[in-house]
């Protein structure tokens, strides 16, 4: 059984490797410290995509592009966020500058 790290360590390390990296980062919303999940949106030049937590096939740790494949507008990536959140009101949202497109932290996409 793999051990599971506080979502408030993983956010601290998320906004650490953020900076480290010259990207500016932002806690949008404080979730549950102890268990609760994850969105990062990546503010990128051509949209937004929102990253969510997932599990692989093999059950590690990974995240999904819960916007879809391509950037959107705000305002989508928003309207995303914002149902996320009804359904799970122990979320934190983070928001990460990334130019390129690309999580400034190591993330297996699937």
């Amino acid at each position: 059984m793999e051990a599971k790290v506080k979502a408030r360590i993983w956010v601290d390390m998320a906004i650490r490797l953020a900076g480290m990296a010259g990207r500016p980062a932002t806690v949008v919303r404080k979730g549950d410290s102890d268990s609760g999940g994850v969105l990062c949106v990546l503010r990128a030049r051509d949209g937004f995509t929102v990253l969510a937590q997932a599990r692989d096939g093999e059950g590690r740790p990974a995240w999904t592009r819960g916007t879809g494949p391509a950037p959107v507008p705000e305002a989508e990536a928003d309207a995303y966020v914002a149902r996320q959140l009804r359904y799970d009101p122990d979320l934190w949202v983070l928001e990460f500058e990334a130019p390129d497109g690309q999580p400034p932290f190591e993330a297996k996409l699937i």
